[in-house]
């Protein structure tokens, strides 16, 4: 057994482990002890028992529960209380939340990004981290409950019964999460929003809208659900970001924003685009923020901006256009 072929199933492994902590980060560097963990231990490994896959999740899977010991889930906004009616609140980031991260889809291949979509991830942290690994293991990697037994080092009938426990848990986040599935109907909504945000247009973003679409923004920590509160906000954002007659911050709602750049990116297996903002002077665009969009029956149902710093990083964009 070699480096190389150990280092193969370093995509799929960091995809577990972010579906098992919600951060990309904690999983890079999770998969990093686990191939270290496998190379050390490489003279011990017996075929016979499991392939290389198996023992390696195997690792994975305790290296996941011992970082998970202690820690809180990662929350999406909405998931932490009711939205917002003020679209002119404070923009106070709660710095404090380990908030979930998007991943970024040109880290992985096509066929490993089955349930990544943000709110389901998002779910999945609720579940109890054995819960979770079970559920994961067992529904999305399609291991045996013989397999996982041996991974978690537990009985089959264990299994069985923490992944009923755990789709029952589940049961509204599957729903919603089939209801997410859009097909190729997705990339022509996605389309539509770019212009219109583009052009900020707030009654064009407000018509490709689902009458329960949420708006959410973490690190901060307050959302809005609803057209109304949505295109109120998106009101406030080009006033704030105006690049009209006026100049920066006097544009105002249905004059100023003009001027914003999108550029398509990949997360999550999802629609999603990096927004360029405008600089004053004819400073050209510096990076805003990602932002992901769920899509379901030819509406945009969710979208979560990203804005922090650590995160845009990961997807290797340049600062300015």
């Amino acid at each position: 057994m070699g480096a190389v072929e150990l280092d193969a199933h370093r995509p799929e492994l960091t995809a577990y482990c972010y579906r098992m902590t919600g951060s990309f980060h904690d999983a890079e560097d999770l998969v990093q002890e686990t191939l270290l963990r496998a190379w050390n231990a490489r003279d011990r490994y017996d075929p016979a028992r499991a392939s290389v896959r198996t023992w390696l999740y195997r690792i994975a899977t305790n290296a996941c529960l011992t970082a998970l010991e202690g820690r809180t889930r990662r929350p999406l906004p909405a998931g932490l209380g009711a939205p917002s009616r003020d679209t002119g609140a404070p923009l106070a980031p709660a710095v404090d939340v380990p908030w979930l991260e998007p991943f970024p889809d040109a880290r992985l291949d096509v066929a490993a990004r089955a349930e990544l979509r943000l709110a389901w991830v998002a779910a999945v942290q609720l579940l109890p981290a054995r819960q979770r690994a079970v559920l994961v293991l067992r529904e999305v990697l399609a291991f045996s409950a013989a397999e996982v037994a041996d991974q978690l080092d537990t009985t089959v009938p264990a299994v069985n019964s923490a992944l009923q426990r755990a789709r029952a848990a589940l049961g509204a986040a599957d729903a919603e999460r089939v209801r997410e599935q859009d097909g190729p109907g997705q990339r022509a909504v996605v389309d539509r929003y770019l212009a219109a945000f583009e052009a900020a247009d707030v009654p064009a973003l407000v018509g490709l809208l689902a009458e329960d679409a949420i708006l959410e923004m973490p690190p901060l920590p307050l959302w809005y659900r609803g057209p109304e509160h949505y295109g109120r906000f998106m009101d406030r954002v080009y006033a704030m970001y105006g690049a009209g007659p006026d100049g920066p911050g006097q544009g105002g709602p249905g004059r100023g924003g003009f001027g914003w750049r999108t550029r398509a990116v990949g997360a999550n297996g999802q629609g999603a685009f990096a927004a360029y903002a405008p600089v004053p002077d004819g400073g050209g665009h510096r990076l805003h923020s990602v932002q992901l969009l769920e899509i379901a029956g030819g509406l945009v149902t969710r979208n979560t901006v990203y804005t922090d710093p650590g995160v845009l990083a990961l997807f290797d964009l340049p600062p300015r256009l």
